[in-house]
């Protein structure tokens, strides 16, 4: 099961993952009316879904992992329009035919992509709308991955995309490292040679203390008719 994954990384996750740009989050309300009701599925630490919920839409932020949870919650006290829930993207919990718009950000690569998209027809209402967001690194693995996985899911999506640079500093890029699934927590074996070699990326490739990243995010949309 893909739920338990980061188990152990949420901290770093918070710390070290990228959020989403303001154009973006503008581009995708201007997709929808003020009143409908989203589910964010997968929503992780929440750093996509508190876009939602300071634009005060209401929110079913579904999160199947324990630590990412805690954090999410953390991340939502002040909303009161958002409903956590501790339900998989497969079997979401939620009523039939009770959401507006289905959102996945930088997740959908973790589901079960039938099941994933039979639970959307369940609970999204006629003509509802499913957007998956990424988060892309010039020659990341992700982009592989994402294409794969959107080209599977989608039809005839509609793609935008939006430019999304950051600077990191050393400890922001060792809590980025240190939130992706397929690295070692600080028990496991090898923990101490990943660190030194991560450092040295680091070293080699920082400008004044601080390693540029060129990334992008892209927005896939469309409607279940």
């Amino acid at each position: 099961m893909n739920t338990e994954n980061f188990t152990g990384k949420a901290e770093a996750y918070v710390k070290g993952r990228p959020g989403y740009p303001k154009e973006a989050i503008e581009y995708i309300c201007s997709l929808v009316p003020r009143d409908v009701v989203f589910a964010d599925i997968g929503a992780g630490t929440g750093k996509f879904t508190v876009t939602l919920a300071e634009r005060g839409y209401s929110v079913f932020a579904v999160e199947p992992n324990a630590d990412m949870r805690s954090q999410l919650v953390a991340t939502l006290v002040p909303f009161p329009n958002i409903k956590i829930m501790s339900s998989t993207a497969e079997a979401t919990t939620l009523p039939e035919h009770s959401i507006d718009v289905i959102t996945v950000a930088h997740a959908l690569h973790w589901f079960n992509l039938d099941a994933f998209r039979a639970e959307c027809r369940r609970i999204i209402k006629p003509n509802g709308l499913i957007i998956a967001v990424y988060n892309l690194t010039h020659g990341g693995e992700m982009i592989n991955l994402s294409k794969q996985t959107t080209d599977e899911f989608f039809r005839k999506p509609v793609i935008a995309e939006f430019p999304n640079p950051m600077d990191y500093t050393r400890d922001s890029w060792l809590a980025y490292i240190a939130s992706q699934d397929n690295n070692p927590l600080p028990s496991e074996p090898g923990y101490d040679a990943h660190i030194a070699a991560i450092n040295a990326i680091f070293d080699r490739n920082s400008v004044n203390g601080l390693l540029h990243c060129d990334r992008v995010t892209k927005v896939y949309s469309e409607r279940i008719v």
